[in-house]
């Protein structure tokens, strides 16, 4: 008789049992995407989550033409700061490009576009 509680199981692509992978929130985790997604965020800071998560992947629908795509670990856009910045890049992104950053956010994930940009985000 197991001593330590069972994982939970699930079948995998070649019908085998493996282990899920569960976060701290017990929220399954996935490597390849995230489980919810933010569309079409525009010019500005925007909350994508007031809680801890993963930033995933990035969508650039329209490119910027001012200022700088950023991802920052905060809970409102209130909170944004150089102290919590997670990626930054230039404001000509190219259009379709898709930025992977798989990186987790203790406090919120806010998505700060530039002008006349358009961008996706897919978290957890």
């Amino acid at each position: 008789m197991p001593q330590t509680p069972l994982g939970l199981n699930a079948l995998n692509t070649a019908g085998y049992l493996s282990p899920q992978r569960l976060d701290a929130e017990n929220a399954l985790q996935v490597a390849n995407g995230g489980i919810s997604s933010a569309l079409n965020l525009t010019a500005g800071a925007n909350l994508v989550k007031a809680s801890a998560g993963r930033i995933c992947r990035l969508v650039i629908n329209v490119a910027g033409t001012a200022g700088r795509l950023s991802v920052y670990d905060a809970a409102t856009t209130g909170a944004v700061a150089a102290s919590n910045l997670v990626w930054t890049a230039v404001d000509t992104t190219s259009l379709g490009s898709v930025i992977e950053l798989q990186w987790p956010c203790q406090n919120g994930i806010v998505v700060t576009v530039p002008t006349t940009g358009v961008v996706s985000v897919s978290y957890t």
